[in-house]
C-alpha cells in the first residue's frame, strides 16, 4: 500500500462554518459587561442587530468582526439560529449561503426561498401537534394569569411560519420581563406534567432568560444533518460554533466544533 503526503496546494477548498449567531458572533451590551469581553470598547463596538424599531440592539467587539470578516472570507458560512424569518431580518450581517432558522424548522436556500422537501417534511410532522400546542398555549397563558406576580411577568411568543401553503405553530418561546431566570427554571420542570405524553411530543430548553417548548421534530442537529447528507458536498471539511447546549446536538456531527469563553457550553463544561 502506497501513502499520500501531504503537498502544500494553491487549490483552496472553503470548508463550510455552520454558526450559531446570538451570543456566539454577537450580544447584547449586558452580555458584553457581565462577561467582560476585550475589545468592546464603545468606540470598537459593530453593531449586528437592531430590535423592532430599527434601534442597535447586539453588538460584535473588534475581535468578533474580525473573527465574522475572516469566516466571510475563507469559508462558506451558514447560520444555523433560533431565530425564525422575521428575526433574521433584524441581523445586519451578510448571509449568502444556507440558513437554518428557528431552531431547525426552516432551511433556507442561497437565494432566501425555504427548501421546498424540508418543508414538506416539516409540514408532516408539526400538523398532528398543532392541537396539543394549542394546549400548552392555554396552560402557559393561565399559569401567567395567576395572582402569583413571578407568573404574571412572564411573556409567551408562539413562533409560526407557513408550511406547504399553512400557517403552523412551530415552538413555544417564554422570556421573564425581569429576568427571573429561576422562575423560568421552575416552570421547566412543571411543564412535563401539563399533557398526556409531552415528553413523548416535546423536549423542554432553558438558557438564561430563555425558555423553549419544541416539538422533538424541531432540532438543529435535525435538520444540519439533512443539509449535510442531501446538500453539501461531502468531501469540504465543515466546522462550527455555538455557546449553548441546544447547539452541542449539530456540532456533534462536523468535523470540528468549538465554543466561546462564555456562555452556557463553556460555564457547563
Amino acid at each position: 500500500m502506497t501513502f499520500l503526503f501531504f503537498q502544500p496546494s494553491s487549490n483552496i477548498i472553503k470548508p463550510y462554518a455552520l454558526m450559531d449567531l446570538d451570543d456566539t458572533l454577537f450580544q447584547t451590551q449586558r452580555k458584553i459587561d457581565a462577561w467582560e469581553l476585550p475589545t468592546t470598547e464603545p468606540e470598537n463596538l459593530v453593531c449586528a442587530t437592531v430590535n423592532k424599531q430599527g434601534e442597535p440592539l447586539s453588538f460584535m467587539s473588534q475581535r468578533q468582526a474580525a473573527f465574522f470578516n475572516w469566516l466571510l472570507a475563507s469559508t462558506e458560512l451558514i447560520a444555523v439560529t433560533a431565530r425564525d424569518r422575521l428575526e433574521i431580518k433584524r441581523v445586519k450581517l451578510l448571509f449568502n449561503s444556507w440558513q437554518v432558522l428557528t431552531h431547525g424548522a426552516v432551511i433556507l436556500t442561497s437565494d432566501g426561498e425555504p427548501l421546498s422537501t424540508w418543508q414538506q417534511h416539516m409540514y408532516n410532522a408539526l400538523i398532528p401537534l398543532q392541537d396539543k400546542i394549542n394546549q400548552l398555549t392555554e396552560w402557559v397563558n393561565s399559569y401567567s394569569k395567576e395572582s402569583d406576580r413571578t407568573h404574571n411577568d412572564l411573556k409567551l411568543t408562539p413562533h409560526t411560519d407557513t408550511f406547504i401553503d399553512s400557517e403552523l405553530t412551530i415552538y413555544l418561546a417564554i422570556k421573564h420581563t425581569q429576568k427571573d431566570h429561576q422562575a423560568l427554571a421552575e416552570l421547566a420542570t412543571q411543564l412535563p406534567t401539563l399533557i398526556p405524553d409531552f415528553d413523548a411530543h416535546f423536549y423542554v430548553h432553558v438558557n438564561a432568560n430563555n425558555l423553549a417548548i419544541l416539538p422533538h421534530a424541531v432540532h438543529k442537529r435535525h435538520a444540519v444533518q439533512f443539509l449535510l447528507e442531501q446538500h453539501l458536498d461531502h468531501q469540504r471539511p465543515s466546522f462550527g460554533f455555538g455557546d449553548s447546549l441546544a447547539d452541542l446536538p449539530f456540532l456533534q456531527l462536523l468535523d470540528w466544533y468549538g465554543m466561546p469563553n462564555h456562555g452556557q457550553l463553556h460555564t457547563q463544561q
